[in-house]
């Protein structure tokens, strides 16, 4: 499915996605989500998570700022996702940074049916059993087409592995989004917007490659519109939320600007 009937799709529809998410980037994600078209619902507590979950169209769980109460959420919700065919959508922030993001990283995609996980090359490498530098939160090294693609075919799920090129693989089919602009690079919480992103396209139209470098490649246009009149990171943030609300508006102003390509599997 394009990225313009998706987004036609998400305007109409305005599905509910429920984030469990980290403190850091909550305020980004949910204007994020709102300006793509779809509404947040930033629920954690154990208490009521499920119940949100069922009320969702997409679940989006972002690991960034974890403890033994938010990783029970988690799994709460995720369950609850999974027993109504609801797509669950994971960011493995710092995965290969530290055993507690890894193990729980891989706890959640064991226990959980997970449609698709999106994560830096660091990230990503580190949950297909490759080689990666992983520093706090943000990826030194790695293939990121490599962990795409190797990630996809050890999980049995859609995998983006962001960077200056996005790779988006099912295991068989892999795709290059080349769509973006540096200055995503120096807001904190951008990867964490573009997870959000890909949500509010799971709940529209589901979680294939296709999709999920569509949901990028919108994110990475919007980055490239924003950029034109920021003078910094500063003033990059708020203009990246206009972008992405003005695209999302007039989602006919997308398709000829997507630099999406397919690679070999082979």
């Amino acid at each position: 499915m394009r990225a313009e009937e998706t987004l036609r799709r998400i305007g109409a529809e305005r599905p509910l996605v429920h984030h469990i998410t980290n403190y850091v980037t909550v305020n980004l994600v949910a204007n994020t989500t709102l300006s793509t078209g779809a509404l947040p619902v930033m629920a954690h507590a154990r208490e009521e998570v499920a119940e949100m979950a069922s009320a969702a169209s997409a679940l989006v769980i972002n690991i960034g700022t974890l403890d033994s109460y938010s990783v029970e959420s988690m799994l709460l919700a995720g369950r609850s996702a999974n027993e109504r065919g609801i797509p669950v959508v994971l960011d493995p922030v710092g995965a290969g940074a530290t055993a507690l993001r890894t193990a729980t990283s891989e706890k959640l995609l064991a226990e959980l049916e997970v449609a698709a996980v999106c994560g830096n090359a660091g990230e990503i490498a580190t949950l297909a059993g490759l080689s990666a530098e992983v520093r706090g939160v943000e990826s030194l090294a790695g293939d990121a087409e490599a962990a795409a693609s190797e990630a996809a075919r050890v999980l049995g799920v859609t995998v983006a592995a962001t960077g200056e090129t996005d790779f988006v693989s099912d295991g068989s089919l892999t795709l290059a989004v080349q769509n973006g602009h540096p200055l995503l690079g120096r807001v904190v919480g951008s990867g964490c917007a573009s997870t959000a992103v890909v949500g509010c396209f799971a709940a529209a139209g589901g979680s294939g490659a296709e999709t999920v470098a569509a949901a990028l490649a919108y994110f990475g246009r919007a980055g490239e519109v924003a950029a034109e009149k920021a003078d910094g990171p500063g003033t990059f943030e708020p203009r990246l939320l206009d972008a992405l609300a003005a695209l999302a508006d007039e989602p006919s102003r997308l398709e000829d600007k997507f630099e999406i390509r397919e690679r070999s599997n082979e």
